[in-house]
């Protein structure tokens, strides 16, 4: 996508002026935002040498561009950034930098270094080419003590992501016609299956795993995010008719969403406690209450979720991560613009795009947040003695491509634009 193009559509925009009914998420903020985002992550694939498969840096520089100081992030790319990556190139029409990246998943997806079976993904890889085989997860050089250095949570594996990369790899499958994506997005959901199937409580599946190659840990909570994650991979399986005991696994996620819906006050809790049984309701997660909205069957009762995000995670201009409310987290604002669209409120939709419009870095990627830094109210892993997961002002690849989805009405969840 070229500049020329870019400010011929900002310029038929202007004289367009589209303000009413359905099309006003189409308006000149959603049109322009979605240019911008496209075209900065087309960008960014091309900038990495060769043609051959590779992953994307997740965040750039508080400064607004070049790489984060942070060692761990410095090089991290991601799982879950790079397969909505995928899903946003392949909705901006960007096929051959979609398939790039999703060349890398498959990769990723076919072989481990630990040789378990084929299907198990790392939180992180490293940015840039991906040449090596097997991809190997993040890691850094520390000068001090002299090795080699790698984080525990981003050599683990995330029920969640693994899902997300099933969904990206669907993507390509449909839009690609090549049927290696749909098998490594099956290999994918086999390993769900055989790893994280959990009978306990509500059913569902358990987080996935946690820490280094050689005492990895299993996470036994469930989460209501990973469980939606994974009802739309099997459910899309099944659709597309790849061998496979899909419609039990959609069964099985479907059953958790069920058990978990607190048709009372119409919300959603995030999962449930390390014993995979009682259910956590003393946190509140955003992605909880509008993922399952873009699910192919979801129920019309769901929708009383976005009124209860609405009054829970709304703060002045987007949405908070959790309900403690104390900034926009601009990734789940654009995941609400989506909601809204997905459930035909157009001028709420509108209106947090442009809002997003203000979120974009210097270097193209929006920021991951409005102020410096955002709570989640969870621990980043097991060995966590808080709560220390949290968002900071950097310019984010998820921020990115959600906005990306936002605006140009894409459900990731089935691979098709949402009806206008």
């Amino acid at each position: 996508m070229k500049w020329g193009f870019y400010q011929a559509t900002i310029l038929s925009l202007t004289l367009v002026g589209v303000t009413t009914g359905a099309s006003l998420a189409q308006s000149r903020p959603g049109m322009v935002l979605a240019s911008r985002a496209c075209q900065t992550l087309s960008i960014a694939v091309d900038s990495i040498p060769g043609k051959g498969p590779a992953f994307l840096r997740s965040y750039d520089a508080a400064s607004g561009s070049g790489a984060p100081a942070e060692p761990a992030l410095k090089t991290a790319a991601f799982t879950y950034d790079n397969a909505l990556a995928v899903i946003a190139l392949t909705a901006c029409g960007e096929r051959a930098q979609a398939k790039r990246i999703g060349e890398a998943l498959l990769a990723a997806t076919l072989e481990d270094r630990a040789g378990s079976v084929a299907g198990r993904l790392r939180t992180a890889y490293r940015a840039g080419p991906q040449q090596e085989r097997p991809i190997p997860p993040n890691g850094w050089w520390q000068e001090k003590p002299g090795r080699w250095a790698e984080d525990a949570y981003q050599v683990g594996t995330s029920t969640g992501n693994v899902a997300w990369a099933g969904l990206a790899l669907l993507t390509l499958a449909e839009s690609t016609g090549d049927k290696r994506f749909q098998e490594g997005a099956a290999k994918l959901g086999q390993w769900v299956l055989d790893n994280a199937a959990d009978t306990r409580g509500p059913g569902g599946f358990t987080g996935g795993l946690h820490g280094y190659d050689t005492q990895p840990v299993k996470l036994s909570w469930k989460s209501t995010e990973h469980n939606t994650d994974l009802l739309a991979l099997f459910g899309w399986l099944h659709r597309a008719g790849a061998p496979g005991p899909w419609a039990e696994g959609a069964a099985r996620a479907r059953g958790f969403l069920d058990a978990l819906w607190r048709a009372d006050k119409g919300w959603f809790p995030t999962g449930t406690l390390e014993d995979g049984t009682t259910v956590n309701e003393g946190n509140s997660g955003l992605d909880a209450q509008l993922w399952p909205l873009l699910l192919a069957d979801a129920p019309a009762d769901w929708r009383r979720a976005l009124t209860y995000a609405e009054q829970a995670h709304g703060v002045a201009g987007g949405f908070d991560f959790n309900a403690d409310r104390d900034g926009v987290w601009v990734e789940g604002t654009a995941q609400a613009a989506l909601a809204y669209r997905a459930t035909g409120q157009a001028e709420k939709a509108a209106a947090l795009l442009e809002s997003l419009t203000g979120d974009i870095s210097p270097g193209g990627y929006l920021w991951a947040t409005r102020g410096a830094k955002l709570s989640t109210g969870f621990a980043i892993g097991p060995d966590s003695k808080e709560a220390d997961f949290f968002y900071f002002r950097q310019p984010h690849l998820g921020a990115t491509a959600w906005a990306v989805l936002a605006a140009k009405g894409w459900n990731p969840f089935t691979g098709k634009k949402l009806e206008p």
